[in-house]
């Protein structure tokens, strides 16, 4: 499958900012979801996104920024093999909805010299679509 680049849209990310107290983007932010990625608030995205209502927008930004956040909590700290098992967990759930967040932090064409820290670990799922 090719990695057919989507984006968080603008419904999603003002819903998660109030939902979620996130902080808002300037007029240039381009990556607000990248920016907003907290590693001391992982347990609570995971969380809000097992236990909320949430719609595929909303899903696709959120799970945007545990990998990111989960990613630099990879750079400070050992690995989690329960907050990765939960991260896992819900990626393989919604594979539909993450299929695409799931190839790019994957990086598949690339050596793992070369990756975010998390690749390895998005490696080992497959999407099937």
């Amino acid at each position: 499958m090719k990695n057919n680049q989507k984006y968080v849209t603008k419904s999603a990310r003002d819903s998660l900012i109030e939902k979620l107290g996130l902080s808002e983007p300037d007029e240039f932010c381009q990556d607000w979801e990248y920016i907003v990625a907290n590693t001391s608030r992982i347990e609570e995205f995971l969380a809000f996104y097992e236990n909320t209502l949430l719609n595929i927008e909303e899903k696709f930004a959120l799970m945007v920024i545990i990998i990111t956040s989960f990613n630099d909590y990879l750079n400070e700290n050992n690995f989690s093999p329960l907050i990765w098992n939960r991260i896992k967990n819900l990626l393989e759930k919604d594979e539909e909805i993450h299929a695409n967040t799931i190839l790019y932090w994957s990086l598949e064409d690339e050596d793992l010299e070369d990756c975010f820290t998390v690749t390895p670990y998005m490696r080992e799922i497959e999407v099937r679509a």
